[in-house]
């Protein structure tokens, strides 16, 4: 064989079909993603970042209270995402001291929409037992937090998990009067929390605001998205998180905007003034944050860009803890 009909025998080749021999080029696409899973430490206390997926809620002027549409719509854009609807990402916690594991809120339970409720088959990826969580700590009330306390049949999600919830937050939304004098749009809220509290009412435990839970895990009072809303801090030698809540629904408009009103806060102005106050806390004190609804893996810190505009700078991915 001369070299010149080599040269020729492989360039046929490499235009063969590959069933001829190869293997296929072809293959169903999967249609979502992998587990949603990124675990990173604080000291010595190892967090694990859940998804619970997401809800797309359409853009209307009803979003943000205090600011026309059309502005709401241009900082979507200035964040590259779609304007004609806000996507809200839903990511629970577990705090894991060695000794203790800590769920710190629930998510949805898979009932406000078919691309969430995620957060079970999530914690099996991570290898995490249900039966193995020693606490469930709920931040507020609204039902993307307390969903899923219980599984859709009615059946505790977390069977060995002590509940541990706001007092403020267990005063308004289990009483009677409350419900009944709420707008129609809330009712769903009351509903939720009595199917999931109602009969595990005596086992609940309340707190009050600055409860330390475990060493180094702390309530921060953060009310105005609902009265008892709640934040913590999470410390470990000299490193802290801030657990965000929903002190700041999508960070690219409500971090970025905060004096800006979602439609989700019960008291406007009093989220405002905590939203203010945690802002300037975790900037002045470069802390570190996970946010309810940041995108996944919903950790990183919060730049100052000027008096009184903030940025949601992401921490960077790291293979290993």
């Amino acid at each position: 064989m001369t070299r010149r009909s080599m040269i020729a025998a492989a360039a046929v080749s490499a235009m063969a079909p590959a069933g001829a021999g190869g293997a296929l080029a072809a293959a169903p696409a999967a249609g979502r993603q992998a587990p949603g899973v990124y675990r990173y430490k604080v000291g010595d206390i190892e967090v694990t970042a859940l998804t619970d997926g997401l809800n797309r809620r359409p853009l209307d002027a009803s979003f943000v209270r205090n600011a026309p549409v059309e502005d709401v719509r241009r900082a979507l854009s200035d964040a590259f995402m779609d304007t004609s609807s806000v996507a809200i990402s839903f990511t629970s916690v577990v705090v894991n001291t060695g000794s203790r594991l800590i769920l710190v809120d629930a998510g949805t339970g898979g009932h406000l929409a078919p691309t969430a409720g995620q957060l079970y088959e999530n914690l099996s990826a991570a290898g995490i037992e249900p039966k193995a969580v020693d606490t469930v700590l709920i931040s507020h009330f609204h039902p993307d937090h307390i969903g899923g306390v219980r599984l859709k049949s009615g059946e505790l999600a977390f069977p060995n998990a002590e509940i541990v919830v706001p007092e403020a937050e267990w005063a308004f939304w289990m009483d009677d009067g409350q419900m009944s004098r709420a707008p129609e749009a809330l009712k769903g809220a009351f509903k939720m929390a009595r199917r999931v509290f109602e009969p595990i009412k005596r086992d609940v435990r309340r707190y009050d605001p600055e409860t330390e839970f475990v060493t180094g895990l702390v309530a921060i009072p953060a009310p105005g998205h609902t009265p008892g809303h709640t934040a913590f801090r999470l410390s470990s030698g000299s490193e802290e998180l801030i657990i965000w809540s929903d002190t700041t629904n999508h960070p690219s408009l409500f971090v970025r905007n905060p004096g800006w009103h979602a439609v989700f806060d019960m008291d406007p102005g009093q989220a405002e003034a905590t939203r203010r106050r945690m802002l300037d806390m975790v900037t002045k004190d470069r802390l570190l944050v996970a946010g309810y609804h940041f995108p996944f893996p919903a950790v990183g810190h919060i730049a100052r860009r000027s008096n009184d505009e903030f940025a949601f700078v992401p921490e960077m991915w790291n293979p290993v803890l």
